[in-house]
């Protein structure tokens, strides 16, 4: 599967603001987005086939998936299929991920996978975003409490001097410093 082409990887926790920074990526730089998958119900807005595949945990198994996580008692994964696309299209791709799905896909991609960290200064802000973007009040407090959102609060060790660290507390400061990131990459290319 290996090409010039590259998959840009947006992680942290939840309400760090990766669905922003990926829709900002897909926008501005013409990035294929990596629709993932996963078995957890839609929020209010939500549309499969295009903010995720909602899938059942049967039709999930079906998949030919790179990576696959359970998150807040939910499966979400991302298909080769999904990446094989926008690379045929003669694109770079965009994915929202968990930490251990960015793991994997470095692992499997090497410098391929392009990681971008998202963190935030104040934890507490994290919550409240969840709270504007619609979150029910128990999905929240699910997510909250769950260990797999403890994980995502800090940047993994096996990330560390391989992710991009973005601290996403003022979107303009965002967008500079993740025009940076693109920039750096794609001068790469010949």
């Amino acid at each position: 599967m290996k090409n010039n082409k590259y998959v840009f990887i947006v992680t942290g926790a939840a309400g760090s603001g990766k669905t922003t920074v990926a829709n900002y990526l897909q926008d501005h730089y013409d990035m294929h987005r990596v629709i993932t998958h996963t078995t957890r119900l839609p929020r209010p807005g939500e549309q499969d086939g295009v903010d995720y595949h909602f899938e059942t945990p049967s039709s999930l198994k079906k998949l030919h998936l790179l990576e696959q996580v359970t998150y807040d008692q939910f499966q979400y994964g991302s298909s080769l299929e999904g990446l094989a696309e926008g690379w045929e299209q003669g694109k770079n791709d965009v994915i929202v991920l968990d930490t251990a799905g960015a793991i994997t896909y470095h692992q499997q991609l090497g410098a391929q996978a392009v990681i971008i960290f998202l963190t935030v200064t104040h934890m507490a802000s994290l919550a409240k975003r969840m709270t504007l973007r619609g979150d029910k009040l128990s999905a929240i407090h699910s997510r909250l409490h769950s260990k797999e959102y403890h994980r995502d609060l800090a940047l993994p060790a096996a990330l560390k001097g391989i992710a991009h660290v973005v601290v996403n507390d003022q979107w303009k400061n965002t967008k500079q410093q993740i025009d940076v990131i693109v920039r750096q990459i794609l001068s790469k290319k010949n």
